[in-house]
C-alpha cells in the first residue's frame, strides 16, 4: 500500500515575514488581496517589527499609546512594507559602511629615531620576537617598554565599505534572540527555533496527541544549513577568536555544525528520538532533505517528518566571498543596469531581476519548515491538507570545467519531475494546469541555462506557454532554505488564486530562451483549482540539481478519496473543523502579539531508568507506543544463517 506525503503544516520567517497562514506569501501579493487579508498581514508584520501590540485595554503602538487598528495600519502601511523584502542593508547585523579589517604591513624604524613603544606586560606575546628588547617600565612588572631593532611586522586595523549594500533581511526590528532564552545561539539557530515553532503551531494539533498516536521512532527531522553557522557564536567565532585577541568558547564549535537546526528541533522543541540529520546540496539542500522525508513516509519508516532549513548568511565574510566570485549584484553593477535612468542610489528593491538584464544574485536570510504526515495519519487526526509532495529528483552534472558552472543534471531532474507530475494528473492537466517556480537567482548565467532547460522540457512534453515565476525577486537567495522559500510562496496560491509575478524584471533579456514558456512579469490571477501541480526547481554550486513536484490540495483530496473512500473523507472533514479553528486561533494570536516560540531547555530529560526494554520491544516513558524490535530481514533471499 502506498503512503502519500501530505503537507499538513508550514511555518518560518524570512524577509517577507512569518510563513504560517501564508503571511509571507500574502506580503508578495498584498496589493491584490482583500482589505481584511491585507490588514491581517500588515498587523502580523507590525507585531513582528515591534510597532504594534495588543493589550487587555486594546491596541497600542511601540510607545504604549492607544491606537485604532485600521487607522494605525493605514498610517504605517508604507513603513511596514518598506521594512520587508529585499532592501538596503540595515545596521542591526553589522555596520556595512565600516567593516573591520586589517592591513598586513612591515614597519621599518628610522635610523635617526629608533622604534619603541610601551604596552601592558600582560599583553606581551608568549614568544618574544628576536629583534625586541623588553624592559620593565614601572618596576612592578605591569608596564613594559619594547625597543625594536629592525623591521616590525604588524596588522594595522582599518575599515572598508561593503561593495554590496542590500539583502533580503528579516523584517526590520524583528530580533529572534529577544523572544526566548537564546544563550548565545548563532542567528541561524535562533531563526530555527522561531521558524520550527511557527510550523508546529500552524498545525492546529497538539504535539502530544501526535506523539502518542505514532511510535517514537516514526517521527523524523531533516533540516540544516548549507553554509553552517558562520557568525561569531558559531564556526565564525571559533575561527576568528584568537586572531581577534579573544578566546574560543565551548559552544562555538558544536553549535556551528551544519545539521544543528535538526538537532535543536529534536532536543528543544519535540523531544524527538526518531531519525534525524541533514543532506547538504548547496542551494538545493531543502530539496535533498525533502527527498529524504518522502522516502521515509513512502517506506512507512516514518509517519511524521519535519523538514526544512535555516540560513543566516548576512555576514561580511560571506558577502565578500560571493562578491569576489562575481556572484552578487553590488552597487556599481546595479547602477550600471539602470544607467539610462541616471540614478545616484541603486534601486535596491529591484536588485534581483530573474530572467531580465541582471548582474548577480542578492543574499537573503530565511528559516522555513514544513510538516508532512502520511495520508492515513492526516485523515485520522483531521490535519489541514495544504498539498502533497509527489516526488523529488536529484541529479549531478557529470564532468565539469568549473565547480560553480551549470551542467546537464538539471535537464534530468526537470524532465523526471515533469514526467512524474504527468503520471499523477495526466497529460492534458500537465500541459495546461501546472507552472514552474524557477530557481531564478538573477544572474546572467542562470537566466540563460535555466530558461533553456525549461524550454526544452516544455517542448518535449507538448507544453505551450508554460508559466514561470521566481520568488527570489522578492526574498533574495537564502541558499539552503531557498527551496523552502519557493514552497512557502507557492502553497498560498491554492488559497488566494494569485501567482506572484517577477515584478522586479521589466523585460526579458534577449539571451533568455522563451520558446514554449510564459515568464510572468506581473501577478497572474488563477482559479485555485486551475493549478494541479507546481514544479520547484533548484540548482546548486558543485552540480547539485533538484526538482520537486508538488500536488495541489484538491488533487491530494481526490487521491485520498480514491484510496480511502468517501466515508473516510466525510469523517475527516468532521474532525478537521476543530483543527482548522485551532490553526486560525494561532494565526489570530500571531496578528495580535509576538508569540514566544517553543523552547524546552533541560526539559523532562530521559535517562536509563525511563526505558522498559526487552528483546521484542523498547518502551520510553511518556511516549504512547513502544518501538517494535521484531524486525524482519530486508534480504529474505540471502539467508546468512548456518
Amino acid at each position: 500500500m502506498s503512503h502519500l506525503p501530505v503537507i499538513v503544516g508550514m511555518g518560518g520567517i524570512n524577509s517577507g515575514g512569518r510563513s504560517s497562514s501564508h503571511h509571507n506569501y500574502r506580503r508578495l501579493v498584498i496589493d491584490r488581496l482583500s482589505t481584511a487579508d491585507a490588514d491581517a498581514t500588515l498587523s502580523n508584520l507590525a507585531v513582528l517589527m515591534g510597532l504594534l501590540r495588543y493589550k487587555a485595554s486594546g491596541w497600542q503602538d511601540a510607545q504604549g499609546n492607544a491606537v485604532e487598528l485600521k487607522s494605525f495600519l493605514a498610517s504605517q502601511r508604507q513603513r511596514i512594507l518598506e521594512g520587508t523584502l529585499i532592501r538596503k542593508l540595515e545596521t542591526g547585523l553589522f555596520d556595512y559602511e565600516a567593516l573591520r579589517c586589517h592591513i598586513n604591513t612591515c614597519l621599518n624604524p628610522d635610523e635617526d629615531a629608533p622604534f619603541s613603544f610601551i604596552m601592558p606586560a600582560r599583553d606581551l606575546p608568549a614568544h618574544i620576537p628576536a629583534n625586541w628588547v623588553v624592559t620593565d617600565v614601572t618596576g612592578n612588572g605591569r608596564l613594559a617598554r619594547i625597543k625594536v631593532a629592525g623591521p616590525f611586522h604588524v596588522l594595522l586595523e582599518d575599515q572598508r565599505r561593503s561593495e554590496v549594500q542590500c539583502a533580503g533581511q528579516l523584517p526590520r526590528g524583528f530580533d529572534p534572540q529577544a523572544i526566548y532564552p537564546s544563550r548565545n545561539h548563532p542567528r541561524g539557530l535562533q531563526m530555527t527555533v522561531f521558524g520550527a515553532s511557527d510550523a508546529l503551531d500552524s498545525l492546529g494539533l497538539d504535539w502530544e496527541l501526535i506523539r502518542h498516536t505514532v511510535r517514537p521512532d516514526q517521527i523524523s527531522v531533516y533540516a540544516g544549513s548549507s553554509m553552517s553557522q558562520l557568525d561569531y557564536n558559531g564556526n565564525g567565532g571559533m575561527l576568528q577568536a584568537r586572531l581577534l585577541g579573544k578566546r574560543v568558547t565551548s559552544k562555538q564549535l558544536p553549535l556551528g555544525f551544519a545539521e544543528m537546526p535538526a538537532d535543536f528541533i529534536n532536543a528543544y522543541l519535540l523531544g524527538n528520538v526518531g531519525a534525524t540529520g541533514t543532506s547538504l546540496g548547496a542551494c538545493a539542500t531543502f530539496h535533498y532533505n525533502l527527498n529524504q522525508a518522502i522516502q521515509d513516509i513512502r517506506s512507512g519508516s516514518s509517519r511524521v517528518v519535519i523538514v526544512g532549513g535555516s540560513e543566516a548568511p548576512l555576514l561580511p565574510e560571506i558577502i565578500e566571498g560571493y562578491t569576489t566570485m562575481g556572484a552578487l549584484a553590488d552597487d556599481i553593477k546595479l547602477l550600471a543596469l539602470d544607467a539610462h535612468k541616471q540614478l545616484t542610489i541603486p534601486d535596491y528593491r529591484r536588485a534581483c531581476r530573474p530572467f531580465g538584464e541582471n548582474a548577480g544574485f542578492t543574499l537573503g536570510e530565511s528559516a522555513q519548515f514544513v510538516v508532512l504526515f502520511d495520508d492515513e495519519l492526516a485523515l485520522e487526526l483531521g490535519a489541514n491538507i495544504l498539498g502533497a509532495v509527489n516526488d523529488v529528483f536529484i541529479n549531478a552534472d557529470g564532468y565539469k570545467k568549473s565547480i560553480s558552472s551549470p551542467g546537464i543534471g538539471n535537464y534530468i531532474t526537470m524532465a523526471k519531475a515533469t514526467a512524474a507530475t504527468r503520471s499523477v494528473i495526466g497529460e492534458q492537466r500537465l500541459r495546461h494546469h501546472t507552472f514552474v517556480q524557477a530557481h531564478g537567482t538573477g544572474t546572467p548565467q542562470n537566466r540563460v541555462t535555466e530558461s533553456a532547460i525549461f524550454s526544452r522540457v516544455a517542448q518535449q512534453f507538448g507544453i505551450e506557454n508554460w508559466p514561470v515565476t521566481a520568488v527570489k525577486a522578492y526574498l533574495g537567495h537564502s541558499l539552503c532554505a531557498s527551496g523552502a522559500d519557493q514552497l512557502a510562496a507557492s502553497l498560498g496560491i491554492w488559497k488566494y488564486g494569485i501567482i506572484p509575478g517577477i515584478t522586479t524584471t521589466e523585460a526579458i533579456a534577449d539571451d533568455v530562451c522563451q520558446a514554449h514558456l510564459a515568464f510572468l512579469l506581473a501577478h497572474r490571477d488563477v482559479h485555485c483549482e486551475d493549478i494541479d501541480a507546481i514544479l520547484l526547481n533548484a540548482k546548486g554550486f558543485g552540480g547539485n540539481n533538484a526538482t520537486a513536484s508538488i500536488l495541489a490540495p484538491h488533487v491530494t483530496t481526490r487521491m485520498l478519496s480514491h484510496k480511502h473512500g468517501q466515508q473516510a473523507l466525510k469523517n475527516y472533514l468532521a474532525i478537521n473543523e476543530k483543527v482548522q479553528q485551532a490553526a486560525q486561533d494561532y494565526d489570530e494570536r500571531s496578528c495580535r502579539e509576538l508569540v514566544a516560540p517553543t523552547y524546552r531547555f533541560d526539559h523532562d530529560v530521559r535517562h536509563d531508568d525511563d526505558l522498559e526494554f526487552s528483546a521484542t520491544a523498547l518502551k520510553i516513558r511518556g511516549y504512547g507506543s513502544a518501538i517494535d524490535l521484531n524486525l524482519t530481514s530486508n534480504y529474505p533471499d540471502m539467508d546468512a544463517r548456518g
